[in-house]
């Protein structure tokens, strides 16, 4: 089974570049299958992280970014694939 791991950050203004170097800079303590950073307008930073578990596992998650460089609190979302198509 695949579980797939969402966060999601905004940048506080001017620092959206900063965001992106410093979650790319975070290490988890075990690897995921697969590990994606996007971005998007407003300075928002998406990061999905995909296992091959369960979707209520204790999994790793990113933290929390430094408070100078978010706008808010980090969204956390968690989704399991059901299949392609």
């Amino acid at each position: 089974m695949n579980a797939a791991l969402m966060w999601e950050a905004r940048a506080a203004e001017g620092r959206g570049e900063d965001l992106v170097t410093w979650v790319r800079s975070q290490e988890l303590p075990r690897s995921p299958l697969r590990r994606e950073t996007f971005r998007a307008t407003e300075d928002r930073v998406l990061v999905i992280t995909w296992w091959d578990a369960p979707l209520d596992a204790d999994l790793p998650e990113l933290p929390e970014p430094p408070s100078d460089l978010a706008s808010r609190p980090v969204h956390r979302w968690r989704f399991e694939s059901v299949g392609e198509g």
